[in-house]
């Protein structure tokens, strides 16, 4: 077959209104895509609505792993009449658009490539519009050679539920729009095939999304009592666990609100629980007096916060980096917690399990925070490396001289639960004495202040140290946390200097202290954010006393894209970058 054209990776676009079926077409592709021996790579932007509206999803399909958002489209299927408007910064001359006409000509002389496939049409001779969708997931898996019997055999098991009628139209759907993809990439309708290397290795990968990893991470952290309050981007996460609550010996709550949801969870751990809550930044200015409630009692919760944009319930479904404030000063007075920021999936299920240990190690709140963009995105891996992980559970049996809160050299007071012993386990939100008693002693006070301060030493002495990429002799540093890892990572790839070092933070509190000679060995220091002020830089700038010389910031609620990093870093080092 002649007019291939060899890359290493493409950009697919689904898009249109929610209801459509969207996620499906995108569930059977990336997997058929998988098993077929691609990497993949998926990311969704949506409206906060149940119908309606202009949804999509990038799908990157790679000969090498890809796990970054870009903004460029290879093949753009839309469909509605909003599709086309909606992605046309993203359009251009390089772009396939496949379709009904009425909804690739929406703006008529946009400068790209069009081709006209009726699967309205098509889809009514099979049995309804509905069928639409699939018969474009036949295009697609035809111009990559992906194998079709993989998606017949996915089609069955997706649609299993509802019936032999219906999977036996979605075959023919599929195998109709393979069909028509064949005949017009031989008559030269269709620009051809795009020929991409396969993997063999890749076939037996697992595909997970940020929610799926997290919830992992907490199965593999022994948690065992879940509460929530439905609230995007997290929601996904407790329902995730919820499903395989059975499986794990797990109650999974969902609660009338936000106060309820802390205050049960700090219940189940006074009572022995590894507990677990997940919110977003609305739902967790509700759980600020809880929070301070875990610092006092010193009660271990891990609580995920996922980050939307704010104030309020601001852009319930965008992404954002915008809560470190908020978590990091959440709570009345000093006590210690610590942060993670997930860059990876794999990091997400490793720093969740990691989020147990350390909150039943020293009695503190362990934050993860990812965003809606790590969260909804996914990709294939071949482990998650469950084989070294241990679950630490650090508690001791009372007798009758125990004290909750004993005075220790090293600040963590032995935890004790109700019942496992004869001793009495107290605890109290006032300041208290050794064995929980309320006090107002000035004494006291202070020495449970350094208590605290003890506890933060010896977190920061136990802190991740932030990951180091590229030439160690490097006169530019970038500096960024969390899902912004992949953008830049390939920014840098396709920056190509030698004198650009990218420091990475999984842990942005307490942060390491080798942090300082990375951040003073650089001329030039650009932190990479996507938030309007930079609360990880000033976080930095506070902790180090250095300052960043450059913020590179992004506020829209739409994520960074690869070109997007790579041309703001090129204007920055060239002195173009109006900061």
């Amino acid at each position: 077959m002649e007019n291939k054209n060899h890359i290493d990776n493409i950009s697919i676009v689904l898009c249109g209104a929610a209801g459509q079926g969207i996620q499906t077409v995108e569930a059977l592709l990336t997997k058929t895509l998988k098993k077929s021996g691609f990497y993949v790579f998926a990311t969704r932007e949506y409206m906060s609505r149940v119908r309606g509206g202009v949804n999509s999803t990038t799908i990157r399909v790679a000969s090498k792993p890809v796990r970054a958002f870009i903004d460029r489209i290879d093949i753009l299927i839309p469909l509605n009449e909003e599709a086309v408007p909606h992605l046309k910064e993203r359009i251009s001359s390089h772009t396939l658009i496949i379709g009904e006409k009425r909804y690739i000509d929406v703006i008529p002389d946009l400068n790209s490539e069009k081709v006209e496939i009726p699967f309205e049409e098509l889809s009514n001779n099979i049995g309804g519009r509905i069928y639409a969708n699939i018969i474009a997931l036949g295009v697609i898996i035809c111009m990559l050679k992906a194998n079709i019997n993989i998606l017949h055999t996915l089609i069955t098991k997706n649609f299993k539920i509802k019936g032999e009628p219906v999977i036996e139209n979605n075959i023919k759907a599929a195998n109709k729009g393979y069909e028509t993809a064949e005949v017009l990439i031989n008559n030269r309708t269709l620009k051809g095939e795009f020929e991409i290397e396969r993997v063999p290795e890749v076939v037996n990968d697992y595909i997970i999304d940020g929610k799926q990893a997290i919830g992992l991470g907490a199965i593999a952290g022994g948690c065992n009592f879940a509460c929530f309050y439905p609230m995007a981007p997290s929601t996904g996460i407790a329902t995730f666990l919820a499903q395989h609550a059975l499986e794990f010996d797990m109650i999974v709550d969902q609660s009338e609100d936000e106060l309820s949801v802390i205050n049960k969870a700090l219940g189940a751990s006074y009572a022995g629980a590894r507990a677990f809550v997940s919110t977003a930044g609305g739902g967790f200015s509700l759980m600020s007096e809880g929070v301070s409630l875990a610092g006092m009692t010193e009660l271990p919760i891990v609580i995920v916060v996922g980050m939307r944009p704010g104030p309020a319930t601001g852009m319930p479904t965008r992404t954002c980096q915008e809560d470190v404030e908020l978590v990091l000063y959440a709570g009345a007075g000093f006590f210690p917690k610590v942060i993670f920021a997930p860059g990876s999936i794999e990091d997400a299920f490793l720093l969740t399990q990691r989020a147990f240990n350390i909150t039943q190690k020293y009695h503190v709140p362990v934050f993860i925070l990812p965003d809606q963009y790590l969260v909804d995105s996914y990709y294939n891996i071949n482990s998650l490396n469950i084989g070294a992980l241990e679950i630490h559970k650090n508690l001791v049996k009372t007798d009758a001289s125990y004290e909750r809160y004993k005075f220790t050299d090293s600040g963590i007071s032995p935890r004790g639960v109700p019942g496992y012993g004869d001793g009495l386990v107290d605890a109290d939100s006032h300041t208290h004495t050794e064995s929980g008693e309320i006090t107002e002693d000035p004494i006291l006070r202070k020495k449970s202040v350094q208590k605290r301060f003890k506890k933060l030493g010896l977190l920061r002495k136990e802190a991740i140290p932030p990951e180091f990429i590229g030439n160690e002799d490097y006169k530019y540093l970038v500096v960024s946390w969390g899902s912004n890892y992949y953008l830049i990572k390939e920014a840098l790839e396709k920056l190509d200097r030698d004198d650009v070092g990218f420091l990475f933070f999984k842990q942005i509190y307490p942060v390491h202290k080798i942090v300082f000679d990375y951040l003073t060995r650089a001329e030039v220091k650009i932190a990479i954010e996507q938030n309007p002020t930079g609360q990880f830089a000033k976080l930095l700038e506070n902790e180090t006393h250095i300052n960043m010389n450059h913020r590179i910031l992004k506020h829209s609620g739409y994520t960074f894209s690869v070109e997007e990093i790579h041309e703001r870093l090129k204007k920055v080092i060239e002195g173009d970058e109006n900061i």
